[in-house]
């Protein structure tokens, strides 16, 4: 009985983990983490930079971008302590508070990346299918509200994981598997039944980014349908090329997104490197790629953003 008692305790730590089997080489690894972080601060911030200065882009679709970079921001904040603190100064141990409060805003940030892809399709859906009333129903104060609702959504959601996980005990071999705290890999260093969180994260996940891709899916089939009905090609086209922005910052958020969650609920199996690799793609492209895909798409962004650096 005191052997299994040994077993369980509450740490006071987590142990995070790099790349496994390459420890004696993470300061080199840490060069392009570092040089991925700086690109996407810079290219997040500038692009808020550029729609604050600019009032001809306080528009729904740049009001929509503008809270894309705020997110990814944030996700940048939320794991630049541990990623590069693991892989610079080999600092692995993380309270459990810290822990769980970084996986609160990892997981919220997530959610509400997800909501903000949903409204941007909402965008394209209005402005495609009935743009003589886009301005009518786009208004920036209902803009506002759409997006303050979804953030309260992901907040009240997300809050009581935390709460979930504190009851429990953990096992002595406290050690996880990324250098940041996610759900899913907490859960694995708990030695009570855990059918609770597991039920209510499937549930929540559903709730919010399985919905969401359901609505983003629904959104480009009507998009898709009323493009077909323009005659002209010219204009077809146009009309399509309006959606590829942000169609390519849907599948660089919801590809490894669903990925990781299938590998950690039904895959256990796979290999420990795809999982680490998926889940620096999960975290850190989404914030490096938006900036450069809409700076490149948009003509008037991109033209703002030329006239910024060359003077």
């Amino acid at each position: 009985m005191s052997a299994v008692n040994d077993t369980k305790f509450t740490p006071a730590v987590f142990l995070l983990t790099g790349i496994r089997g390459k420890e004696d080489v993470h300061l080199w690894i840490s060069i392009p983490f570092c040089l991925v972080y700086v690109i996407s601060i810079v290219g997040n911030s500038v692009i808020l930079f550029i729609i604050k200065t600019d009032p001809s882009l306080h528009e729904p679709m740049y009001i929509f971008l503008s809270m894309l970079a705020i997110t990814d921001l944030g996700l940048l904040i939320a794991t630049i302590p541990t990623i590069l603190g693991l892989f610079l100064f080999n600092s692995r141990e993380i309270s459990l508070d810290a822990c769980f409060a970084q996986m609160f805003f990892i997981h919220s940030l997530q959610f509400i990346e997800s909501s903000v892809l949903l409204l941007m399709a909402f965008d394209r859906f209005i402005a495609i299918c009935n743009p003589l009333r886009y301005t009518s129903i786009l208004t920036l104060p209902r803009v506002a509200k759409m997006g303050l609702v979804f953030v309260l959504r992901a907040v009240v959601v997300i809050f009581p994981l935390p709460f979930l996980l504190k009851r429990f005990r953990f096992f002595r071999a406290n050690v996880l598997s990324h250098s940041y705290c996610l759900h899913q890999d907490v859960m694995k260093l708990v030695c009570s039944d855990i059918t609770v969180n597991n039920i209510y994260g499937f549930f929540i996940t559903v709730i919010t980014v399985g919905l969401d891709s359901l609505l983003i899916f629904l959104s480009y089939v009507m998009i898709l349908k009323a493009v077909l009905r323009i005659t002209s090609p010219t204009k077809c086209l146009r009309a399509l090329n309006t959606c590829v922005s942000h169609l390519c910052a849907v599948l660089v958020f919801y590809t490894p997104e669903f990925s990781l969650t299938v590998i950690h609920r039904f895959w256990k199996s796979s290999s420990p490197l795809l999982q680490i690799v998926l889940g620096y793609v999960y975290l850190l492209v989404p914030p490096l790629m938006n900036p450069i895909v809409y700076s490149v798409k948009s003509k008037h962004l991109r033209s703002r953003i030329i006239r910024v650096f060359v003077k």
